[in-house]
């Protein structure tokens, strides 16, 4: 929990999708969406997360994400680092479809923490 002494750790969360997902069907492709706003909707409700924004590079990079450039980003404020493991584990336990597959089958995620960066004002 977040206290006002307690800094919160500026996270982005990368996402790639890998070639499962583009050898989806149709119809698993829909699942894998629904679990994918799932995830989504899950790193924003954890306690203390705040989402700052979010970047799609799906239009100028085309096929899966083996490393950088990743996919999709999400820059988030999270109060501590077993909020950050609790947001890489929804990838884990959020099921697609029936949840035979789990959402890591069709995207993987890198979770990059620091800090905001604070300019001193003698730098400006």
């Amino acid at each position: 929990m977040t206290t006002d002494t307690q800094i919160p750790l500026r996270t982005l969360f990368c996402i790639g999708v890998n070639q499962n997902f583009f050898d989806a069907t149709q119809a698993e492709t829909k699942d894998i969406w629904s679990a994918f706003v799932q995830m989504m909707q899950g790193i924003a409700a954890l306690p203390g997360v705040k989402v700052l924004g979010n970047l799609d590079d799906d239009r100028s990079m085309v096929g899966p994400s083996t490393s950088w450039p990743w996919t999709t980003y999400v820059l988030a404020d999270v109060p501590d680092l077993a909020t950050v493991h609790a947001a890489c584990n929804l990838f884990r336990t959020i099921g697609v479809g029936d949840g035979t597959y789990k959402l890591w089958k069709y995207c993987k995620v890198e979770a990059r923490v620091g800090r905001e960066l604070s300019i001193p004002a003698y730098a400006a």
